[in-house]
């Protein structure tokens, strides 16, 4: 049962993460690899906030979450605005652009030496017992439903609020959807927000779990192939495919070899481009090929 519990705390991290990813790629078509930096940035404004704003850890995450949203749509406005019409690949490597600066610039400011989220801010991290014999964290806890919520939230805003609809007909189709009067910079604003937040409490969160450095971004980067194997378009496959990664991750971790951690996704994420290119439930799209 407690392989079980693992399983389920990794899934809600990684879909945490992955969300993030399809929220841009479903509105824009781009691919965000910065992701991973601005999750773990995040977990940066967090120590910040706590340090220098509230000492209250409920306070500190709440400000962290509105400053984080603030983050996101800077990066589109200063940023991501301009790539708007051009290349996709200009736009991609752009994003990766942002990830090398922000991973030096936290460097720079916090330096690369881990920190103590949770005895920065006071949060008790206490372990809960959930039966006899399967105990989590409080932070773990935490996670599992705010993934719950956040992708209860996003769902009910694509499918019921008017501006979640816009955001998937400018996914479908922009050019017609800038035709009909929607205006396509305050879709892509919101998509760059939300995926922001979204990855800014994954952050916060498994941060508090742990510790934090700026090499937690590879979190990121493992999450991205969930997204991938979901399909990238879509919010219940990055569920699934955060599902399908973690419960392989987890039982080769316990039975196999620890060391397999980094690799299990990635090999999951290969067999699944061979036999479904689109992934398990994204939309099947024509490839130009070269």
């Amino acid at each position: 049962m407690q392989i079980l519990a693992n399983i389920v705390v990794l899934t809600s991290l990684y879909a945490l993460v992955a969300s993030g990813y399809v929220l841009v790629y479903k509105v824009s078509r781009v691919l965000n690899l910065a992701h991973g930096e601005l999750m773990i940035l995040g977990a940066y404004l967090l120590v910040a906030t706590s340090a220098g704003i509230a000492s209250d850890p409920l306070v500190a995450i709440a400000l962290t979450a509105m400053f984080s949203i603030v983050v996101g749509l800077s990066v589109y406005l200063l940023l991501m605005r301009k790539m708007t019409g051009q290349p996709v690949l200009a736009a991609v490597l752009t994003t990766v652009a942002l990830g090398i600066l922000l991973r030096g610039a936290m460097v720079l400011i916090w330096g690369p030496q881990q920190l103590n989220v949770a005895a920065m801010i006071s949060f008790d991290n206490a372990s809960i017992a959930l039966t006899d014999s399967v105990r989590v964290s409080t932070a773990a806890l935490w996670l599992v439903v705010c993934t719950f919520l956040v992708y209860l939230g996003l769902l009910a805003f694509l499918h019921m609020s008017r501006w979640g609809m816009r955001m998937r007909a400018s996914g479908q189709n922009a050019l017609l959807a800038a035709q009909r009067g929607i205006n396509l910079h305050t879709v892509y604003a919101l998509a760059w927000t939300l995926s922001t937040f979204s990855g800014s409490l994954a952050g916060v969160l498994v941060t508090i779990d742990s510790r934090i450095d700026v090499n937690m971004a590879v979190i990121g980067l493992k999450a991205f192939p969930a997204a991938l194997v979901g399909g990238l378009d879509s919010l219940p496959g990055a569920l699934i495919g955060a599902g399908v990664i973690a419960a392989l991750e987890v039982l080769l971790i316990h039975y196999v070899n620890p060391l397999l951690s980094d690799v299990v996704p990635f090999l999951v994420l290969i067999a699944i481009l061979i036999v479904r290119p689109w992934g398990l439930y994204g939309t099947k799209e024509e490839l130009n090929r070269v």
